[in-house]
């Protein structure tokens, strides 16, 4: 059932490798040759994993790494707002294994717990396709020098990757269904609930490599960020990555 009790069929392959570059990079593939959408793909381990903006994803073998395809249609709301779906689609398969581990949604996909990163999202389209690629932290986290990062396992959560992904697909469908259908605005309802609260102060830094501070004050209707500044003006961002002071 969604979440307005009505039935929703799901309809999703889940296919998986041992090892691959990246799952993105091969869906991406397929969706050139025409494969459905519905189709999910997932890597025991990569050997080429990427996240946003060009970085590298680790990708040791225990972790949750996959990718899904979504055939645009003329009606859909915009493709670049399926980054929430993704989101709010995962965040819900994360509480729902965990309810004490107060999972948090911080702009523009990025699910934390207690602060630290558990998992990335990367949007790539291939004319009418885009493939959504998830990454999750399910027993290992990598050390970065920017930010902190977690695992499920660290909080006590032991799931392997093929259930995950089970599990996500279900979700994925489900919201995707919702979002073709009632638009972005029950996405976005459900990811600003999921998200810290407004009045969190946050850093932004811009494509530009400018930084811009101020209080988390929403989203705006396409899913962008609203910034409110020292001096009270807001500040709509559509690109950057934010870090929660």
């Amino acid at each position: 059932m969604d979440g307005g009790g009505r039935a929703i069929a799901v309809l999703s392959v889940i296919r998986a490798v041992a090892e691959t570059g990246s799952t993105n990079a091969d869906l991406l593939a397929l969706a050139r040759s025409g494969v459905e959408e519905g189709l999910w793909l997932r890597a025991e381990r990569q050997t080429a994993g990427r996240g946003r903006q060009g970085r590298a994803w680790e990708s040791p073998v225990g972790n949750f790494y996959g990718s899904t395809l979504v055939r645009l249609r003329p009606t859909d709301p915009d493709p670049a707002t399926l980054g929430f779906v993704a989101a709010v689609a995962l965040e819900q398969v994360v509480t729902g294994l965990s309810p004490t581990a107060s999972a948090v949604l911080k702009w523009p996909n990025d699910l934390l717990i207690v602060g630290a990163k558990l998992s990335g999202i990367l949007l790539e389209r291939a004319e009418d396709a885009v493939v959504v690629g998830i990454g999750v932290n399910l027993v290992h986290h990598p050390d970065l020098s920017d930010r902190p990062t977690t695992s499920l396992a660290a909080h006590g959560v032991r799931v392997g990757a093929e259930a995950f992904a089970e599990m996500l697909a279900d979700s994925f469908a489900r919201w995707l269904e919702r979002w073709r259908g009632e638009g972005f605005a029950p996405v976005r309802q459900r990811w600003l609930a999921r998200a810290h609260p407004a009045g969190t102060a946050l850093t932004v830094r811009l494509p530009d490599g400018a930084v811009e501070q101020g209080l988390f004050d929403g989203l705006n209707a396409d899913g962008a960020l609203i910034l409110r500044l020292a001096e009270g003006a807001r500040r709509v961002i559509h690109a950057g990555d934010v870090f929660l002071v």
